[in-house]
């Protein structure tokens, strides 16, 4: 095997600040949702999910796959989620086997609530910061990472959307 292939200083100066960005971005996306709505930015994102699925519902596994959630972590997130009202667990009608998610119109009004509080904190956090030629180039750096960690498209994220689609 070679020699190890170390960061050059460009790398480095790329490198760092992103994640940096990685460890601060999570942190302030729940602290803006945990205060203003009682929901962790995984909640809110997985509530997102149902509300924008047919019928508002999502087989539990297909769930996990969308919000790259291992199920026992999607488990103990939509029990929580169903403490509070905001969610169901209803048998897959075409898999008894299969367990769907299903947002309650309390989980519905409770994501539209939070929304426009999480639309503000992006803006402010990560798009007002950048110039519109700045937001193309995240647009299509993001694209080209997302291809390489979800190659298959499992990710809600890295699926195509038409482009006059509004993500929630």
């Amino acid at each position: 095997m070679g020699s190890p292939r170390f960061f050059s200083n460009d790398e480095l100066a790329t490198w760092i600040p992103f994640a940096a960005l990685l460890e601060l971005l999570p942190k302030e996306l729940d602290s803006q949702l945990l205060r203003d709505s009682d929901l962790t930015h995984f909640d809110y994102f997985s509530l997102a999910m149902l509300t924008n699925a047919p019928d508002h519902r999502v087989q539990m596994k297909e769930l996990a796959s969308m919000t790259n959630a291992t199920m026992p972590r999607l488990s103990h997130v939509v029990s929580r989620l169903e403490k509070r009202g905001l969610v169901v667990r209803e048998p897959h009608a075409a898999d008894g086997r299969g367990v769907d998610v299903v947002i309650t119109p309390e989980g519905r009004r409770v994501v539209l609530q939070a929304t426009p509080g999480h639309v503000q904190a992006v803006r402010e956090l990560v798009l007002d910061a950048l110039s519109d030629e700045q937001a193309s180039q995240l647009r299509s750096i993001t694209t080209a990472v997302l291809r390489r960690l979800d190659p298959d498209g499992r990710m809600a994220a890295s699926r195509p959307r038409p482009r006059n689609e509004d993500p929630a």
